[in-house]
C-alpha cells in the first residue's frame, strides 16, 4: 500500500500548481525482456526471470518507438467511486506524449467536464480545458519534477511512459501464466516495484518525476500487474496507489498500448498561450 505524503518544500507557485494537478485528479470525487528460443516452451522462458523480464518493458517499448494508448484512473472513498479515462499516444524514443483525458459526470446529475487535453513530455504536463479560472484558449504547464507524486496521480492519468518505467524497480515478481488483451497473447507478471529504485534506473528524462515520487510518497512500494507481449512489449499494466487528499482515496492505475509504430505528433504550445495567472483550487 502506498500513502501520498507532500513532504518536499515548494515556494508558493510550486504549491498552487501541485494543487491544480490534484484538484483535476480528485475533482469527480468531490463533486462526486522479450520471448526465447523458438524451440522453448514461452512459459518456461517466461518463468525463468520474472522480475528481469518486466524491468526491461521500457527498453523494449523504445526499441518499438510508439504506439497507441488508453488509460483509465479508478477512484473510490468513502463509498463513491469514479472512473477519470484517458486517449492518445506515446512516441517513447522522444519521450512525448498526448492524451484525451474525459472526466466523469458530476453524481449529481451535472453534465460531463469538458475534456481535458494533456501533452506528457519530459520533466512537464501541459492541460488545455483545465478549467478552474483558465481561459479556454490557454495552457496550464506543471512541473512534474515539483509534484508529491512524480504525475503518477495528479494528472488523472499516469504517463504511459513512466507507467513503463517504474517497473524497473520490479520486484517479488510472480509469472501468473499466459492469457490475451484485446485479443493479443501476453504473459501476465506480478509483483511489487519500488519507486525510489526505479528512479535510479530510470531514463534521464523521466528520472526527475521518479525521483519526486520517491520523496513524495511515505513508502515506495507499488503493487502492480504486467501483461508482456511475445516481443516484450507492455501491453496492459496495472498500479494501485493509496492516495491521500483530504481522506485516504484508493486508486487503481490501468495503462493499455495497441497500435505499435503508429505515428505520434506532439506540438508544445507557443510561451504566449501559456496561462500564468491563478488556478484556483477547485
Amino acid at each position: 500500500m502506498v500513502v501520498h505524503r507532500h513532504r518536499r518544500r515548494r515556494g508558493r507557485a510550486g504549491e498552487a500548481v501541485l494543487a491544480a494537478g490534484v484538484t483535476l485528479a480528485v475533482a469527480a470525487m468531490s463533486g462526486c525482456t522479450g520471448g526465447g528460443d523458438d524451440d522453448r516452451p514461452p512459459a518456461a522462458d517466461a518463468a525463468a526471470d520474472a522480475a528481469t523480464v518486466v524491468r526491461g518493458a521500457a527498453d523494449a517499448l523504445v526499441r518499438t518507438g510508439s504506439a497507441r494508448a488508453r488509460t483509465a484512473m479508478e477512484m473510490a472513498t468513502g463509498g463513491t467511486r469514479v472512473t477519470i479515462r484517458g486517449e492518445g499516444g506515446v512516441d517513447f524514443k522522444k519521450r512525448m506524449g498526448q492524451l484525451l483525458v474525459m472526466l466523469p459526470a458530476d453524481v449529481k446529475g451535472k453534465a460531463e467536464h469538458r475534456p481535458i487535453t494533456e501533452l506528457l513530455v519530459p520533466g512537464a504536463l501541459y492541460m488545455k480545458n483545465r478549467g478552474a479560472g483558465v481561459p479556454d484558449d490557454k495552457w496550464v504547464r506543471v512541473d512534474t519534477t515539483t509534484l508529491g507524486d512524480g504525475n503518477l496521480v495528479t494528472g488523472g492519468a499516469t504517463d504511459p511512459l513512466v507507467a513503463a518505467e517504474l517497473l524497473r524497480g520490479a520486484q517479488e515478481v510472480t509469472y501468473v501464466g499466459e492469457t490475451e488483451v484485446a485479443g493479443t497473447k501476453v504473459r501476465h507478471y506480478r509483483g511489487t516495484t519500488d519507486i525510489g529504485r526505479a528512479a535510479r534506473s530510470a531514463s534521464p528524462e523521466v528520472r526527475g518525476a521518479l525521483e519526486a515520487a520517491a520523496k513524495g510518497f511515505s513508502t515506495d512500494t507499488v503493487p502492480f500487474d504486467a501483461y508482456l507481449d511475445e516481443e516484450g512489449r507492455l501491453r496492459k499494466v496495472r498500479h494501485r496507489f493509496t492516495y491521500v487528499n483530504n481522506g485516504v482515496i484508493d486508486v487503481s492505475s490501468t495503462t493499455l498500448l495497441y497500435g505499435f509504430g503508429t505515428p505520434v505528433t506532439v506540438v508544445l504550445p507557443a510561451s504566449g498561450d501559456i496561462y500564468a495567472g491563478k488556478v484556483a483550487d477547485q
